[in-house]
């Protein structure tokens, strides 16, 4: 065991946006960083389950997709050399003392620093599944959950069912590489973005998009290849061809071993302060999805709002007999010279 103990001043838990961007605001201030995911590669959520999607909400970027965002974050924080272990849960966290805390992961790797910093999004997080018969047997090769290449879907003929932004965005991202694009929602009304709804009604009354208010009662097919769908609307069945099913109701987060490591939790979320986003346990941090204070926002520039005012905090902790000083990349030489660009 004593082989696999790494010592950091900092270990992140999630290398998603936020915990990415942890890293570079914890390296302005000389604090190393050991990044552990239970996923087998960086970008959390949005390289997992959109890397091809569009965001529009990113300052400075008008559009830019969720692996864009990743490569660009991976790409800032090279001058700080963080370490990265993938497929490795946290599952138990312990006090060594007053100024270190030891991690264990599932993968026999044990961390001692002077910091964590909680980025898990929202846990591990897994679709939620249509109560449909025998939908087991097409997933992964005719029902998908994710779209992580959308050249994959080129050709095909896609159902897409649900009423959120995620199934309205990928009607509009897929049609122009479908065969045939079949949108199926419960009622008339979504609850996605009225722009999507609005371009979706367009696609629909262009002939392009087809829509059935119901639900998916059957699924037809054998040996896993899915040739069909049966819907249940209100008064009627209707049968609808297709070889690609996906369903968007949304996901189950789950918080996982991080619900028993002592920390104050307010509905499977942790609560933070707005001023330092350190838990109800001294050097534990949380930033994100995960955590809850009055007017939080579910956004990625909130999180790297909240990182920045960690790391602020955390410099405290690491360099207790040192004055921070707050520094501008535009004008530190400091700063310029740890990124590289003096």
């Amino acid at each position: 065991m004593a082989d696999s103990l790494i010592k950091t001043d900092a270990i992140i838990i999630g290398a998603g946006p936020c915990g990415l961007f942890a890293v570079f605001e914890l390296g302005l201030l000389n604090i190393s960083c050991q990044v552990v995911d239970i996923l087998d590669k960086p970008g959390g959520q949005c390289a997992e389950l959109y890397p091809e999607k569009p965001i529009y909400d990113i300052p400075g970027f008008p559009v830019i997709s969720g692996q864009e965002l990743t490569d660009n974050l991976l790409e800032q924080i090279k001058p700080f050399n963080p370490g990265f272990h993938f497929n490795h849960m946290v599952t138990a966290l312990e006090k060594v003392d007053d100024k270190t805390w030891r991690l264990h992961t599932d993968g026999d790797l044990v961390f001692e620093a002077g910091i964590v910093v909680i980025a898990a999004g929202g846990g591990s997080f897994q679709p939620k599944k249509p109560p449909i018969a025998g939908i087991d047997e097409y997933e992964g090769g005719s029902v998908f959950y994710s779209i992580k290449r959308m050249e994959d879907f080129r050709d095909r003929d896609i159902l897409i069912v649900g009423g959120g932004d995620s199934a309205l965005d990928w009607v509009l991202n897929l049609e122009p590489l479908a065969r045939s694009m079949t949108l199926v929602h419960r009622r008339e009304e979504f609850r996605a973005a009225p722009d999507s709804v609005s371009k979706m009604h367009k696609l629909v009354d262009e002939g392009r998009v087809t829509f059935h208010v119901g639900q998916v009662k059957e699924l037809k097919g054998e040996n896993g290849s899915l040739q069909g769908a049966v819907i249940k609307g209100k008064e009627s069945e209707l049968d609808v061809t297709c070889n690609t099913l996906l369903p968007f109701f949304g996901l189950t987060m789950k918080l996982g071993p991080i619900a028993d490591w002592g920390l104050n939790l307010e509905q499977n979320l942790v609560p933070t302060g707005t001023e330092t986003f350190e838990t109800s346990e001294p050097r534990i941090y949380a930033i994100g999805d995960i955590i809850t204070y009055p007017g939080k926002l579910k956004l990625i520039l909130s999180g790297f709002h909240e990182a920045a005012l960690m790391a602020q905090h955390a410099f405290h902790y690491i360099y207790p007999d040192e004055r921070l000083v707050f520094q501008y990349t535009t004008s530190s030489t400091d700063l310029k010279k740890k990124l590289g660009v003096a």
